[in-house]
């Protein structure tokens, strides 16, 4: 039994806390890196974690909903922890990073793939540090003897000067915007979630943008200047389906993941957490690409009314 089980609140954290005779467990969500996207939610095997929705107030902007614990029921698995695909969550034991169902390689980490060239880029060049609607890249400029650079103006032998890109990559929800923005091209990103989202011209309420004010990537939804309502951007999307939690009306924004980049792992316990992540689609072509025929029969058996 627990010795004590403690729950804080400040405005950036919340924190839950379980203490045994030998061993400290914790789990801290940063509510500045929360977009109350549900993932957590979602794939928790103890319903430990809840999604509150923030009531709308007339005349103001709509606000992402928050996550809260319940410290009774959380085993401390850290399956939440290692798919916030904002590395909002931190699982700790006695003080160090740990996650047990990862150790077990009973579930997957997902795969960030960012690269970038710096070879490519010009000293100066700082419009992926700008465009980052998270705020996760930091470009420095160095001396050859690895000295930071403030005012390169004042550099009289700028073509020995280097540059430097730091991306915090266990935050990134590789949504493509600093690649794209690039004018050289100097990085690469591939996406963790694929999908589909779609917004429902006929359903959509006129006037209506809380799918736009609660979206966390700037640029993967906006509001068009023909007709007044919010459209999508594909291309930077994460797919991580707050716009969806907050739409007001039934069918008016459609949304689905259908893969997942991961680490490989054969789990029946990530399997059903993928189940409840993607379409049916999705989980069938991932245990196709596993050669688990029975159980992809046994998976759309059980899904049986989910949409494709």
């Amino acid at each position: 039994m627990p010795m004590k089980e403690s729950k804080t609140e400040t405005e950036n954290a919340l924190t839950i806390e379980r203490r045994l005779h030998v061993k400290r467990y914790t789990l801290t969500l940063d509510k500045t890196r929360c977009p109350g996207c549900g993932i957590c939610v979602e794939i928790c095997p103890r319903d430990a974690i809840e999604l509150k929705r923030v009531p709308k107030v007339e005349g103001e902007k709509a606000k992402p909903p928050f996550v809260d614990f319940d410290e009774k029921k959380c085993q401390y698995c850290g399956i939440c922890n290692t798919l916030c695909p904002f590395g909002a969550l931190d699982h700790r034991v006695n003080g160090e990073p740990w996650v047990a169902v990862v150790d077990s390689e009973s579930f997957p980490q997902f795969i960030r793939e960012i690269e970038v060239d710096t070879t490519k880029c010009d000293v100066g060049c700082v419009d992926c540090e700008q465009a980052c609607p998270l705020n996760l890249i930091k470009v420095t400029v160095r001396t050859p003897d690895e000295q930071e650079v403030k005012d390169i103006e004042s550099v009289s032998d700028k073509e020995n000067l280097t540059v430097d890109v730091d991306i915090k990559k266990e935050f990134c929800p590789c949504c493509r915007i600093c690649e794209v923005k690039c004018p050289k091209g100097a990085i690469h990103v591939r996406k963790i979630f694929h999908g589909i989202i779609n917004i429902n011209r006929e359903k959509c309420p006129e006037g209506c943008q809380d799918c736009l004010d609660v979206c966390p990537i700037t640029g993967a939804l906006y509001l068009s200047e023909e007709d007044g309502k919010v459209h999508v951007n594909e291309t930077f999307c994460v797919y991580c389906g707050t716009c969806k939690i907050v739409c007001p009306v039934e069918g008016a924004l459609e949304f689905e993941r259908t893969y997942i980049r991961h680490t490989p792992v054969r789990s029946g316990a990530w399997n059903k957490a993928l189940e409840k992540l993607t379409s049916t689609k999705g989980v069938v072509k991932e245990l196709r690409a596993k050669g688990g025929g029975r159980t992809q029969l046994a998976v759309k058996k059980r899904l049986g009314g989910r949409s494709a």
